[in-house]
């Protein structure tokens, strides 16, 4: 007896753009680093019990991947976090009925995926966002042509940069206090 094996639908994966990603578990940092060294002595262990706590929510949240395969599309967290978020959804191909554009109120544009009865947020921040385009305008039908990112690359270039110059300051602050070369306002040490 000889059966076809069924072969594995192929599948590609799109994580959240690395620019993006970074930029966002960066300014987390940029803003939450200092908070135990500024806060009062009683309240420092539970911020920093806190900090990696909510490192780890923001890493959850940034770590938002979409799935594209022959069946259809996915979008969702991987197992580590999905348990924790609960969000996400999929779709198959044959159920999509064309794509809704809404202005944001930054002037840019988001795109729904409509089906007969509901609409899902297209993910617009993936990496390689024009091979995810071509992919699921292939697998769709739908024309794609006029979906660019829901905002600039610089936008996030100068967030990037702003938030490393942030880090930086904060690095150097840090390190003069511990040398000596620059001493606490009275009431902060201890």
């Amino acid at each position: 007896m000889n059966r076809a094996l069924a072969l594995p639908a192929a599948e590609d994966v799109y994580p959240m753009a690395p620019l993006i990603r970074g930029t966002l578990i960066g300014l987390y940092l940029a803003l939450v680093l200092p908070l135990p060294a500024l806060a009062p002595a009683n309240l420092r262990p539970a911020l920093l019990l806190a900090l990696p706590i909510g490192l780890v929510v923001v890493l959850a949240l940034t770590s938002e991947r979409v799935v594209v395969s022959d069946a259809g599309i996915q979008v969702g967290h991987p197992l580590w976090c999905a348990w924790l978020l609960q969000r996400g959804w999929q779709l198959p191909w044959s159920a999509i009925t064309g794509l809704t554009p809404v202005a944001t109120s930054q002037g840019g544009r988001v795109f729904y995926v409509r089906t007969a009865t509901r609409a899902q947020l297209l993910p617009q921040r993936v990496q390689n966002f024009p091979h995810f385009l071509a992919r699921f305008a292939q697998a769709s039908g739908i024309d794609t042509r006029s979906i660019d990112r829901i905002s600039p690359a610089w936008t996030y270039q100068l967030l990037a940069a702003l938030t490393t110059l942030m880090l930086a300051g904060e690095c150097t602050a840090a390190w003069a206090v511990a040398t000596g070369r620059w001493g606490l306002p009275p009431g902060m040490a201890g």
